[in-house]
């Protein structure tokens, strides 16, 4: 029994290590009978109150694909992926019941909101662990919560619905299938015991060199830096993100 244990926890272990983000794949559909599995592994996952804060739609027209590959950063990846799924934080249904039983409900905020990201979050990871199982890589695309207006309308999105995640699925091609799994950080810069721990400039610019030299980047590390925060957080899309974002926290607090 024990020896069984041991395969199946190596199994999960196997598909959580290996799995990375693939923005490549194979001309090749994903059977709807695989497509089901995945989708239905979300709704096998952790959630508030049992109660389900979250939608998920399933984007099947190609001009859509097209549309939203264009709205989240130009990814042209996205509009080629064989499966597309937009997880939403959904807290409009459950409104919606309070609503409908006469119920003199007070409108969703921003707390509600933050149950309603986990359960989304947490159901989305579930499909990306069984997508991997099938040989099936994914992508998870942040870059949704871009453009909130045009974003709201082509989906169709009511007040308190925030589209918090997309993710493609797809075979990958050998080169991404082949292509190393970027280093993380170390667990002492990630992991505290008991209580938050603040990383010193020392900590942090070591806890910088370890992962780059076991990427052998040989970037300088100030450079690095300066690099890395031009392309993320002082970007256009972080700005639009930013933008959209305080569009949607504003419907949350009514």
């Amino acid at each position: 029994m024990n020896d069984i244990w041991g395969d199946i926890l190596n199994e999960v272990m196997k598909l959580v290590k290996e799995r990375k983000s693939v923005r490549l794949f194979e001309d090749k559909s994903i059977s709807e009978e695989i497509k089901s599995e995945i989708i239905n592994a979300a709704f096998e996952a952790p959630t508030a109150g049992n109660m389900m804060f979250y939608s998920i739609i399933d984007i099947t027209d190609q001009e859509l694909k097209e549309r939203l590959s264009k709205l989240c950063d130009n990814q042209p990846f996205i509009a080629k992926a064989p499966m597309v799924l937009v997880f939403i934080a959904d807290y409009q249904k459950w409104y919606d019941i309070y609503k409908y039983n006469e119920i003199d409900a007070r409108t969703p905020q921003e707390g509600d909101l933050m149950l309603a990201i986990q359960d989304a979050v947490i159901a989305a990871q579930n499909t990306v662990l069984t997508a991997q199982s099938f040989g099936i890589g994914s992508c998870y695309i942040g870059d949704i919560l871009e453009n909130c207006e045009e974003v709201t309308k082509l989906l169709n999105l009511p007040k308190y619905a925030l589209p918090i995640s997309m993710l493609v699925y797809g075979y990958p091609t050998k080169r991404q299938i082949d292509r190393k799994k970027p280093q993380r950080f170390e667990k002492e810069y990630v992991v505290f015991e008991n209580k938050y721990k603040k990383l010193g400039k020392d900590e942090l610019m070591q806890m910088l060199k370890t992962r780059n030299e076991k990427e052998n980047l040989s970037k300088d590390e100030a450079e690095s830096i300066n690099a890395l925060y031009k392309r993320k957080y002082d970007s256009d899309f972080a700005k639009e993100m930013n933008r959209s974002v305080k569009i949607y926290l504003d419907n949350f607090r009514g």
